[in-house]
């Protein structure tokens, strides 16, 4: 999995940050979430626009993953 192609950043959308492709739900978002404690199904039960996918994308765009 390439994480660019689930990642989109575009000036008209939340400022620039980065985003879920066609989701207004910012990496960044989803960072503080896991850092919360919350787990891959608690957001996927949350924010059911998202996939495991989207996850691992935001995750490795972050780390130098992928």
């Amino acid at each position: 999995m390439d994480w660019q192609d689930r990642i989109h950043a575009d000036p008209k959308i939340l400022v620039g940050k980065p985003v879920i492709k066609g989701t207004r739900i910012a990496v960044e978002f989803l960072l503080e979430l896991l850092a919360e404690g919350w787990t891959r199904e608690q957001i996927l039960t949350s924010y059911p626009q998202l996939n495991a996918e989207d996850i691992r994308a935001a995750v490795s765009s972050c780390s130098g993953l992928g």
